[in-house]
């Protein structure tokens, strides 16, 4: 054996005594192709608070980063089918670039997750106004929602961030005292797994809590999502008007473009004349899935043909939105992300389970009110693997 085969086998033998003792098991190539983010580039105050970076991950590779600006999920490490691991949420390399980014990328959104019709509800017979912030409606809980406040953040161990945060009474002209939970953990059977809970402290008030990740499979940046393939598990939507407003009806899926039944490339029907694709412009829709109850059950699967990588989303809400990247514009520097990569229409598509759309407004819908000491919680898991 010559000396650089040797130096060769060393290096190896060391870079395996180096993943062992770290908790990382190595990509099958030993390759990867991520920006590593720098923790410091998070770290400011705001609002007079502390902003951060939080790592958590798993045994296999899995590497999860989250800012509590937002509680943003602001990089998803995962391998593909040989291995190579690849950062599949779109997202920025530092909370300057957050805080001037796509407002709703990764963030985790409340007090009442997507669109209340013209900002208004009646709730014990007295009516809100909220701010019009996407004329004419209210969208993710208003001007700031949960989007732009800093959450209280504690590391609970390696996989597992808790983040935490109060809505006052009166914010956003919301009613009641809102304390808010939120818990990101990392599994060894690479999911990133959200659960959250809140309570109403003091009036009646109204919820709706989403995960809004920016995901593509084939990694960040690395072009559009259309030739995804995506499977939800629903037989009706509730239709929009003009306005992205739902009009309270369920209509069916069945030989329209909407039906995601059985898997379907994402782009293969989105340019079709259908009034849902027009008002969107693209797909941004709720979908009522097929359930019963509130128990955890299988929303959605998408598979990325060219890397293997496959994403199953569970949740306990009712619905899920599904959106296609409609308004990535390519726009600099809102859309300039990790790596300098820019965002285009349709770089990324995002999976939101929630209550339905307005449902302050829709007494025939599960009803997102809470009472005093009443409790709503539940549960969105975003689970990786990869398929030959």
């Amino acid at each position: 054996m010559d000396r650089n085969t040797i130096l060769r086998t060393l290096c190896t033998v060391f870079l395996l005594i180096a993943v062992s003792v770290s908790g990382f098991a190595a990509p099958a190539n030993g390759d990867q192709s991520y920006v590593e983010l720098d923790r410091a580039k998070f770290q400011k105050e705001i609002d007079g608070k502390h902003v951060d970076l939080y790592t958590i991950k798993n045994n296999k590779g899995m590497i999860v980063r989250i800012t509590n600006y937002g509680a943003r999920v602001e990089q998803i490490v995962v391998p593909d089918r040989t291995g190579k691991l690849g950062d599949v949420a779109l997202g920025y390399e530092s909370i300057d670039q957050v805080v001037n980014g796509q407002g709703s990328m990764n963030a985790f959104v409340g007090r009442y997750a997507n669109r209340i019709a013209k900002g208004k509800f009646t709730l014990d017979g007295k009516q809100y106004q909220l701010a019009i912030n996407n004329p004419p409606n209210t969208l993710h809980g208003g001007e700031k929602g949960s989007r732009f406040v800093v959450f209280d953040a504690k590391q609970l161990n390696d996989s597992s961030v808790q983040m935490t945060y109060i809505y006052k009474d009166g914010e956003e002209n919301f009613p009641g005292t809102l304390m808010s939970r939120v818990v990101y953990s990392v599994t060894d059977d690479n999911s990133l797994v959200i659960s959250y809970d809140a309570v109403a402290v003091d009036k009646p008030t109204v919820v709706n809590f989403t995960s809004h990740v920016f995901f593509n499979l084939a990694g960040q940046g690395n072009g559009d999502i259309l030739g995804h393939e995506l499977m939800i598990s629903s037989d009706r939507i509730t239709p929009v008007d003009a306005t992205l407003i739902t009009t309270g009806e369920f209509r069916p899926v069945t030989g329209t473009p909407m039906d995601f039944r059985e898997p379907k490339a994402i782009g293969s029907r989105i340019n079709q004349d259908y009034d849902q694709l027009k008002y969107g412009p693209g797909y941004d829709v709720n979908y009522v899935l097929n359930k019963t109850g509130s128990e955890l059950s299988l929303a959605a699967r998408v598979r990325e043909p060219k890397t293997g990588r496959v994403l199953e989303v569970f949740t306990t809400e009712p619905g899920v939105q599904f959106y296609s990247g409609n308004f990535l514009e390519g726009k600099v520097p809102r859309d300039v992300g990790k790596g300098g990569k820019i965002y285009s229409l349709r770089n990324g598509f995002c999976l939101e389970p929630q209550h339905f759309p307005d449902s302050v407004n829709k007494p025939q819908w599960p009803s997102t009110r809470l009472d005093p000491g009443e409790w709503y919680s539940g549960k969105i898991i975003y689970k990786f693997s990869v398929r030959k």
